[in-house]
């Protein structure tokens, strides 16, 4: 372990959009603290870098994925994956805070001491260095999956003698031409990959077990491009996006209370592309619309795809995988070269970081959200975990926003200690964390941190909400305790000695 003079007021985990976006806030909202963004990889993007499967691209819109403080300007709206990682390379390089990246630096461990009132940071460098960092704060934006492991639900591919691939590990020289392909899966990644791989591919197959409800809508945002023709870039930006948060809003509440009338509606699209005689079975879920996430399928391109023959969608379970293909329960044999994995993601929590306060563990999953930022009894600890009725950034933002507050209000009131305080007799009454049904939300429930009915101990599903609140609630709330090291120690043995 190599000892290091380097100590920050906030160290950022992750130099995604959650880490960027904190960074670029504190810029902004609390100039005078100092901090280090540490990540992992050789490059900046987080989710937009490590894969590199075809066609990746946002499922949001951008308007609503861009920051609260950047315009977006590409003329699409539902951006690939080159373009966002453009946008983020400008964020930071116009705000300097490129420099204060360290990458190939992998958090492994970090210890909270009351004695310094700082986490005490341990990292392994790509050459299998190890260093270590303090830090007073200790913000996450590490995102919600195991870069290391994705999801693998045990297959066995006996006599299949061709290529399987999962979409996190895409490799780069692929070569698909001519070949028949079967996506495994039915998510967004396989949404994605499928009409990407049908433009050069003989025959893409997307293999579903269960049927996702899909949103078609055109890639570029008409009513948004023709405000930036004859508005400022800002004040399109600003108007657009108000307008994509408040429809999100509604067509999730719409989906709750008259799900029969949403899936009618997303059929008419369907049917509007396909004609009146498409079979509809394979997109018509046994679940209602949002009861998992909407698939987005810009430009129609997975039905453009399928009606040109180029794709196509069957809904069956795995028999045996075999020489040259994959046999369906039903006896139905899918010709296949290539195999994707598009199976899902392994939930992770707080980038897999072992967290300890004084040395001893802290396990999430026993300690309850607070405002969907912060944990109970667990000081100068910040996380990012984004909506899933909405896009990732709207919670990064205003995560970021309340920490900076949080931060501006300490240094006034020469503070260094900041902890949402749960007593052990507390009687809150637990709430599912995750109302959605998706399988990859299903597994990682048990490692998640608790949620509770009523804010703010709970992780919220409702963006315009939780805004509101984190914007204008008082900081010093009578839950976030605040205090300088030390003093509640001192005042301890203090007590103790007028005892005696």
């Amino acid at each position: 372990m190599t000892e290091s003079a380097s100590d920050f007021d906030v160290l950022i985990v992750g130099a995604g959009i959650s880490g960027i976006g904190m960074a670029a806030h504190m810029r902004e909202k609390a100039p005078s603290h100092s901090y280090a963004i540490v990540e992992r990889r050789d490059n900046l993007g987080g989710t937009w870098d490590l894969f590199r499967y075809p066609g990746i691209r946002s499922d949001s819109d951008m308007h609503t994925l861009g920051f609260d403080f950047e315009p977006w300007k590409h003329e699409k709206s539902i951006a690939d994956a080159p373009a966002i990682l453009e946008y983020l390379d400008r964020i930071v390089d116009e705000r300097d805070i490129r420099r204060h990246i360290r990458f190939g630096h992998k958090v492994l461990a970090a210890d909270w001491r009351e004695s310094d009132a700082r986490w005490h940071v341990t990292l392994e460098t790509k050459d299998g260095e190890r260093k270590l960092l303090t830090a007073n704060w200790l913000y996450l934006g590490a995102g919600y999956y195991d870069y290391d492991e994705p999801y693998d639900p045990g297959f066995d591919f006996g006599a299949f003698e061709g290529q399987v691939i999962h979409p996190q590990f895409w490799p780069e020289d692929l070569d698909y031409s001519g070949k028949n392909v079967v996506v495994i899966g039915s998510g967004a990644t396989a949404v994605t990959i499928v009409p990407s791989m049908a433009k050069k591919a003989g025959k893409v197959t997307m293999l579903q077990r269960t049927p996702t409800w899909m949103f078609s809508r055109p890639a570029k945002d008409g009513f948004a491009n023709f405000l930036r023709k004859v508005l400022p870039e800002e004040m399109a930006y600003r108007i657009t996006r108000f307008k994509n948060i408040k429809m999100q809003d509604i067509s999730f509440k719409k989906a709750r209370t008259k799900p029969e009338k949403v899936g009618e509606f997303l059929h008419k699209k369907i049917t509007k592309i396909m004609g009146d005689d498409f079979d509809l079975k394979p997109f018509t879920p046994p679940y209602n619309p949002w009861d998992q996430r909407l698939c987005l399928v810009p430009d129609d391109d997975l039905f453009e795809a399928i009606k040109a023959g180029k794709a196509d969608v069957v809904t069956g379970h795995i028999k045996a995988f075999e020489k040259g293909g994959v046999r369906l329960t039903d006896d139905t044999f899918l010709p296949a070269d290539i195999v994707v994995t598009a199976t899902g993601l392994k939930l992770a929590v707080a980038g897999k970081i072992a967290l300890s306060k004084e040395g001893a563990p802290i396990d999430l999953s026993q300690h309850f959200y607070y405002k969907g930022c912060m944990f109970s009894n667990v000081p100068n600890l910040a996380v990012v975990f984004g909506y899933l009725n909405a896009s990732w950034t709207l919670r990064a933002d205003i995560n970021s926003d309340f920490i900076c507050r949080v931060l501006q209000h300490q240094k006034a009131n020469g503070t260094d200690v900041a902890v949402p305080v749960l007593p052990e007799t507390h009687n809150l009454q637990e709430d599912d964390i995750f109302d959605f049904s998706s399988g990859y939300i299903q597994r990682g429930k048990a490692i998640m941190p608790k949620n509770a009915v009523s804010y703010p101990w709970r992780l919220n599903q409702e963006y315009v909400l939780d805004r509101k609140r984190m914007k204008t609630d008082p900081v010093d709330d009578g839950i976030l305790d605040m205090h300088r090291h030390g003093t509640n120690a001192r005042g301890k043995e203090e007590q103790l000695e007028a005892a005696e």
